[in-house]
């Protein structure tokens, strides 16, 4: 098999013209290119990838760690993530951190070992000393569905607080005043976040607060079900129940139906996310949606402008805020459900 060297002989150029087509093209003029490229297609000349890894202190290689594989909604950021890293003709590691802290450190520590060009951390559990220690070594980082307030990185997420306000408030507004919540595990600030729109809503619609109608799931269906399960044998069940996520609305609707109920007529449910299931599921799921995949494809585009301007002095952190949007259909109650047709 032909070397660099043999390839530079036979076009007639310098070794270094030959590594110069191979890692920075654009110095190279065209009509050299077009001999050098033809020359090793001729030879059958494939670069040494890891060779070429050392050369430039790259390994090509990003790393996505999220909190749960099985979720539907992650899969959604992972292809935002890869359809970027393809173009750039980068590998993905995948870390499924279930949910974990201490999985998710370990996770960093390996990964911070075998030096990847980047990192992306989808609802991070780490404290931000953690978070730090990455941003300490010039990794390239980007957070998804996390706001920081006082550390420099890139952050793309939703608004989580102003999504369950518009939810409960919408609740509200088409008549129920009995609204209980499912939270997320409540150590995540996701769940806190949603917690705070949840109460806002309610306090300023003039109700009053049960902590009995606040039980913590664990964003399973399972936990929507145990959830759902605790709420309908309380004395005063509500009229309403808001899942922090779809996963535990499906799984809150499966407890309800198992009680004899019905779905809206006796008590509705409501979720966050918009997973593809909420619109198959009967009822289909009055819920909110996030736009998931264009979150990965934002926070894949800010990782690579970071790992491209690693060394750059003017590199800027940026934080993108993308808003939520409330997808109405028939597990609410509500009559104008036009929006479903197209949902």
């Amino acid at each position: 098999m032909a070397n660099i060297r043999e390839v530079a002989k036979k076009a007639g150029v310098s070794v270094a013209t030959v590594s110069r087509v191979l890692n920075h093209p654009h110095t190279v003029s065209s009509p050299t290119m077009e001999l050098v490229l033809a020359t090793m297609e001729k030879m059958q000349y494939t670069p040494n990838g890891l060779a070429r890894s050392l050369a430039l202190n790259r390994s090509s290689t990003i790393a996505l760690l999220i909190p749960n594989i099985l979720n539907p909604l992650y899969p959604q950021v992972a292809k935002g993530i890869e359809d970027v890293a393809h173009q750039k003709g980068y590998n993905i590691l995948l870390c499924n951190t279930e949910e974990k802290q201490d999985k998710e450190q370990d996770y960093v520590e390996m990964l911070l070992e075998k030096r990847v060009d980047g990192i992306i951390l989808t609802a991070s559990q780490l404290k931000e000393k953690d978070i730090q220690k990455i941003k300490n070594q010039n990794i390239p980082l980007v957070l998804i569905g996390r706001n920081i307030e006082n550390m420099e990185a890139n952050m793309v997420f939703t608004d989580y607080y102003m999504g369950a306000y518009q939810m409960t408030q919408h609740l509200i507004e088409i008549g129920y005043r009995e609204i209980a919540h499912i939270t997320g595990l409540k150590c995540q600030e996701e769940s806190k976040e949603k917690l705070r729109g949840y109460e806002r809503a309610i306090q300023e619609a003039g109700i009053s607060l049960k902590n009995n109608w606040i039980i913590e799931g664990d964003n399973e269906i399972e936990g929507g079900y145990l959830g759902a399960k605790k709420l309908l044998r309380l004395k005063e069940p509500p009229q309403a129940i808001f899942a922090a996520n779809d996963l535990m609305a499906i799984g809150a609707i499966d407890a309800i139906k198992s009680n004899g109920l019905t779905i809206p007529g006796d008590i509705a449910i409501v979720g966050f996310d918009d997973i593809k299931m909420a619109s198959l599921v009967e009822p289909k799921l009055t819920t909110i949606s996030q736009p998931v995949y264009k979150m990965g494809l934002i926070a894949a585009r800010l990782l690579f402008e970071s790992i491209e301007s690693k060394h750059n002095e003017e590199e800027f952190n940026q934080k993108i805020f993308l808003q939520p949007k409330l997808m109405v259909r028939k597990s609410c109650g509500h009559e104008d459900r036009v929006r479903e047709i197209f949902n």
